[in-house]
């Protein structure tokens, strides 16, 4: 990379999963508390891909990205390459992309600052350690907030799912502290979130410490995220089926700020295919924690994640991955056609399943899902619920938020984004509902 001037503007872009988008708000907080400001992107002196390996050619999708960066004069910002992709390429982005001047891991980004100094000064700066020191206490204070806010509290897995690359790109499960999480969902209330959301990678199995000394699951700090001024609403994803306590179903049914939507991926229906993703559950077990939920929480929202053509995946396969939907009931639901990770146990496994097969069988599988979702939307019809109103819609003196179920609701008001609205539901279609302000009854 060539000696360049020390950027003055910044613009991140993030791929992926919330984590991702949770990471880039953090780099972006990270380069601000430097002097730099933020700029759209192609007007950037400095810009940060912040990538996600999940996805299939996700490399590739990078390069092309980094492509098109280039301005009318030929010229390029500084380009940093962060995240999952910038963990498992490493040094190879540098090769194949010289106008790359940082590289840097998701556990690494706290050195952002020094690494962009580094590249300024000619010399490519490549940083993908995983320190023993989590990067969480490197980072600033919080400095901007929507209403409804993201914060992770758990890092890393150690489940190794033959399929997946996180263990590799985000490392072994780590959790927050009690205490700097808290803090940190202190200062997002203080700047106007309402909604927080917990992030992990397997979220519920954070374990920590309270200010007692009392050890605690994730049940625990929801429950003392409940006693703060302020938040009205809680979330939390992605979970495992075998990290689920008891102590968390009964949240559900407890804590009245927890909102009753729970995203708990199975990824396949068969139990010879989970045993060969070494998901370390069965269907049979997957449906009754399932139900475990529902028993605390009858109105619960279940979204779920599916992976079809997995190498030996048969008809009679995939079969039992349609009955498990069908006895589930989505309300949302993510599904993707597998794709090799290079370094991961499946991708060199036998039985590769013919991409003409495996879409037939997604093109099935997301029409049964698409079917739930809006069976489940369309039962909110007549209903009267709250909305979280977060951003501005379509058209003029529309806003669009959340209802506690994660439906997109569609209204006008006079309302203001980030308050939480009384709603009735006139009409619901497969991706969001529309509402009015419901009408206050009289004393």
């Amino acid at each position: 990379m060539n000696p360049s001037a020390s950027p003055r503007t910044f613009h991140v872009k993030s791929f992926g999963c919330q984590m991702n988008v949770y990471d880039g708000a953090r780099m972006a907080e990270l380069l601000e508390a430097q002097g730099l400001s933020a700029a759209e992107g192609g007007e950037a002196d400095l810009v940060v891909l912040n990538t996600c390996h999940i996805r299939e050619k996700a490399a590739e999708k990078v390069y092309s990205e980094i492509g098109r960066l280039q301005r009318d004069d030929g010229s390029k910002p500084m380009i940093a390459v962060a995240g999952c992709v910038a963990q498992a390429e490493g040094g190879e982005i540098a090769r194949r992309a010289p106008s790359v001047g940082v590289v840097v891991g998701p556990q690494a980004y706290h050195r952002l600052p020094e690494l962009v100094a580094k590249a300024a000064g000619g010399v490519t700066a490549i940083d993908t350690d995983m320190p023993a020191e989590p990067k969480f206490g490197a980072l600033p204070a919080r400095r901007r907030q929507a209403p409804s806010a993201f914060l992770t509290v758990q890092e890393g897995c150690d489940k190794f799912c033959t399929y997946c690359v996180v263990p590799y790109t985000r490392g072994a499960e780590v959790s927050r502290p009690w205490a700097q999480v808290m803090d940190e969902a202190r200062a997002l209330i203080d700047m106007g979130a309402r909604e927080i959301t917990l992030l992990g990678q397997n979220v519920n199995a954070w374990r920590g410490e309270d200010e007692a000394g009392r050890s605690q699951g994730l049940d625990g700090l929801i429950r003392a995220l409940d006693r703060l001024p302020g938040l009205e609403r809680i979330r939390y994803t992605t979970s495992h089926p075998n990290d689920v306590e008891e102590g968390l179903v009964r949240a559900h049914g407890e804590v009245g700020k927890l909102m009753p939507y729970l995203h708990l991926p199975v990824q396949s229906g068969s139990d010879r295919i989970l045993k060969a993703m070494n998901r370390s559950h069965d269907s049979g077990s997957y449906l009754r924690v399932i139900e475990r939920f529902r028993s605390a929480r009858p109105d619960i929202a279940i979204s779920g994640d599916f992976i079809v053509g997995f190498p030996g995946e048969t008809d009679e396969d995939f079969e039992a991955t349609l009955r498990i939907v069908d006895a589930t009931g989505y309300a949302q639901a993510y599904s993707f056609k597998y794709s090799p990770r290079p370094g991961t146990p499946a991708a060199t496994m036998d039985g590769h399943v013919p991409a003409a097969v495996a879409g037939e069988r997604l093109q099935r599988l997301q029409a049964l899902l698409n079917q739930q979702q809006l069976a489940f939307n369309q039962a909110s019809v007549g209903q009267r619920t709250n909305v979280l109103l977060e951003r501005a819609g379509k058209h003029p003196g529309q806003l669009v938020g959340k209802s506690p179920w994660l439906q997109s609701v569609h209204l006008e008001t006079q309302a203001a984004i980030g308050d939480l609205v009384d709603v009735e539901i006139l009409s619901a279609g497969p991706n969001s509902l529309a509402g009015a302000e419901a009408v206050k009854q009289a004393a």
